[in-house]
């Protein structure tokens, strides 16, 4: 009886400690997507609001690329602490507009992964140009260095 009671408590233990390690998924740090662009996002407040910068790889504008600010909200971390989040970046070199909206996801071995999608709004000089002045994408982001480093 003792050998089924141990085993069947190893068992138990097994399947809960992967949650019980479970990492929460944090947006504050220094993040890169798949196209090589940086992003850098501050202290989330009480309220979930936080501020930051993007710095982009890619542009459709022939203007220097520069950093622009983003300023966005993180909805309260759920029970499996991968938060959803939204930010806009107001572009400091082109007059267009990027919000961006996503989730934080953790994996099992602690990488951290933001998984977005996003729509940027560009300056139409007519309303008949106004087709063709929204773009819509996706990228991923992993976290550039680690929080604590």
């Amino acid at each position: 009886m003792v050998p089924t009671t141990s085993l069947l408590l190893l068992l138990g233990l097994a399947l809960l400690a992967p949650g019980l390690s479970a990492e929460k998924c944090v947006l504050t740090g220094l993040w890169i997507n798949d196209l090589g662009s940086n992003m850098t996002i501050g202290a989330v407040n009480s309220n979930g609001e936080f501020t930051g910068t993007y710095h982009t790889a890619v542009t459709a504008t022939t203007k220097e690329i520069k950093i622009s600010p983003l300023r966005g909200n993180q909805h309260s971390i759920n029970q499996k602490s991968q938060p959803t989040f939204g930010f806009t970046v107001k572009w400091s070199f082109s007059d267009s507009t990027t919000v961006f909206t996503g989730q934080c996801f953790v994996d099992e071995h602690g990488k951290e992964t933001l998984k977005t999608m996003w729509l940027l709004r560009s300056h139409a000089d007519s309303i008949d140009d106004d087709w063709k002045a929204t773009r819509v994408g996706t990228d991923t982001f992993t976290r550039l260095r680690k929080r604590w480093e």
